[in-house]
């Protein structure tokens, strides 16, 4: 098997039931990028509970504004990232049809020509791994792997993302999305 073979971008990466107490405790996130170098991903299923323009001061079309923000990961917390797709991506460097971006032009550009068919999500902050760490956190089973798709990119409610994915690979993991957040209460 190559290494490369081994690196997990287009990947979801599950709380594998492991990460109790922590950051990471029943997220989901996209490994967006993955190499020797390390990895970065953006936490799916976390909200701010607040919107794009109640947190950046930028001039941005009104429908960025109102777009809910989501916390990408523990890492710079102020940094922007955005993920988004179309029906004609051809250049979309996650998975088929959807990109990762982070310059601020690049997400007016997108806001002023949003279509349809165009769909967009934005994070402050990352996951990030330093060479290694996110390989050593998978072999202690850590984490649990699935593949992404624009539908639970962007149509599953977060709040409900990890516990979906999880009844969907069905046996074990099925019984793990029945967890509670607090183990105390079980």
């Amino acid at each position: 098997m190559a290494e490369t073979d081994t690196f997990l971008k287009g990947q979801l990466l599950l709380d594998s039931g492991q990460l109790s107490g922590s950051f990471f405790q029943h997220t989901v996130v996209l490994i967006c990028q993955h190499d020797a170098e390390g990895a970065f991903g953006l936490v799916l299923n976390r909200t701010t509970g607040k919107n794009v323009g109640d947190m950046i001061v930028a001039d941005l079309p009104e429908a960025l504004k109102e777009c809910p923000l989501f916390v990408g990961g523990p890492v710079q917390p102020t940094a922007l990232s955005f993920l988004h797709s179309d029906a004609l991506l051809p250049d979309a460097n996650v998975i088929p049809h959807l990109s990762l971006g982070h310059s601020l032009d690049e997400l007016v550009e997108i806001g002023e020509a949003l279509s349809a068919t165009h769909k967009l999500k934005m994070f402050s902050g990352y996951a990030g791994w330093s060479p290694g760490q996110l390989e050593n956190e998978m072999k202690h089973k850590a984490w649990l792997t699935h593949p992404a798709s624009l539908e639970l990119v962007f149509e599953i409610a977060p709040a409900e993302l990890w516990r979906t994915i999880l009844r969907r690979k069905g046996g074990k993991f099925k019984l793990l999305s029945q967890s509670p957040e607090d183990l105390s209460l079980n």
